[in-house]
């Protein structure tokens, strides 16, 4: 008896099934911290805060950080099965731009993830550990906690448009022109996100400040990122 799952089809759905099941677990934990976790320590006194930062934020960091790892992994093999399957061709179609343009956009965020949230987080978690045994506070752990602030409201400013892409890659055909300008969309795109990016890493929040302010940038993002495909590729 042959199983469908254990052919290409099944092994390119059990990929979507563990990227799906841990970018739920990344994203949700991206969204407590912005949503949640992040009005919550603005309103909440100084003993209690210490000891969210010391038990709880260490916890959610685990499997923010290595949800995000485990779907940066899948969702590469996806694409990497895809294309041997398909051709490399399917990446220059409707579903190669939009899933393309997701995936930079995971890219990104995994990156902050890892190498501006993470490092910057762990520094905030010793200082608030030292202080509560009698030590003093990190120097450094305020600006450091900073920017991990700035770094995670980039990330749900990135996801919104990123969830976008990836859905309508499948759900979404956008048509194409005979010799779509893959170039000037690939520029403009990447000068979008990179300035997005460099304000992460050196920048301030501005009116990603608020979750409302945030959840409004991400949108118009999204409706930027789309006007660029669908007029750059006709």
């Amino acid at each position: 008896m042959s199983l469908a799952l254990f052919g290409m089809d099944g092994f390119l759905l059990l990929l979507r099934w563990f990227h799906f099941f841990f970018g739920v677990i990344w994203i949700g934990h991206l969204y407590y911290f912005n949503f949640t976790q992040g009005p919550f320590f603005n309103e909440t006194d100084g003993t209690t805060k210490s000891n969210v930062i010391q038990k709880l934020v260490p916890r959610a960091l685990w499997w923010f950080r290595w949800g995000a790892m485990v779907t940066m992994i899948t969702g590469l093999l996806i694409l990497q099965v895809r294309g041997h399957r398909d051709g490399m061709g399917i990446f220059a179609t409707s579903w190669g731009v939009s899933i393309l343009t997701g995936a930079v956009l995971g890219l990104l965020m995994w990156a902050n993830v890892w190498f501006v949230i993470w490092p910057a987080q762990k520094r905030v978690i010793q200082s608030a550990t030292q202080v509560a045994s009698g030590g003093q506070p990190l120097p450094d752990a305020a600006a450091l906690g900073a920017r991990a602030g700035v770094a995670s409201r980039t990330n749900t400013l990135f996801s919104i448009p990123m969830l976008f892409f990836m859905g309508s890659a499948s759900h979404l055909p956008i048509s194409m022109g005979l010799e779509p300008s893959f170039g000037a969309l690939a520029a403009v795109i990447g000068v979008i996100l990179l300035a997005l990016e460099l304000n992460a890493i050196k920048g301030k929040l501005g009116p990603m400040a608020s979750v409302k302010g945030v959840i409004h940038m991400g949108f118009l993002l999204t409706a930027v990122l789309y006007l660029a495909m669908e007029l750059l590729t006709k």
